[in-house]
């Protein structure tokens, strides 16, 4: 099992690297006029898949702290609670990942000047 802190050194690295292919990966397709863009439909298709995904997203998360809540009125072992707890935190986070990843790849990918983020506005709401 990891510790907490090797996992945020990892998450670390992966972060940084995915920051710098993003950076060097994007630079000659900058140069190039984006199919996305020009296509007739599909940033507003995009648009709609990531509002629709979000949507669902949310609506998971309440779905799952709902139900977490239930389940912990009827639980007894203080095990199965402090796993309902993580689970619960789980969720949250990954919500939290979700509503807020459109926004930053639109500002981060417009400052960058990402083709996609151009045409295609990632804001869920």
């Amino acid at each position: 099992m990891m510790s907490s802190s090797m996992r945020t050194r990892l998450s670390r690295r992966a972060v940084i690297g995915l920051v710098l292919l993003s950076l060097i990966a994007v630079e000659p397709a900058a140069a190039q006029q984006s199919a996305v863009c020009s296509a007739a439909k599909l940033p507003s298709m995009i648009e709609g898949f990531f509002q629709l995904t979000t949507a669902l997203g949310i609506v998971g998360l309440a779905v799952v702290w709902q139900g977490n809540s239930l389940i912990d009125m009827f639980t007894l072992s203080p095990e199965q609670k402090k796993g309902l707890k993580r689970h619960k935190r789980s969720a949250l986070k990954s919500t939290v990942v979700l509503v807020i990843l459109g926004p930053l790849y639109t500002v981060a990918g417009s400052m960058m000047g990402l083709p996609l983020a151009e045409c295609v506005n990632l804001v869920p709401w």
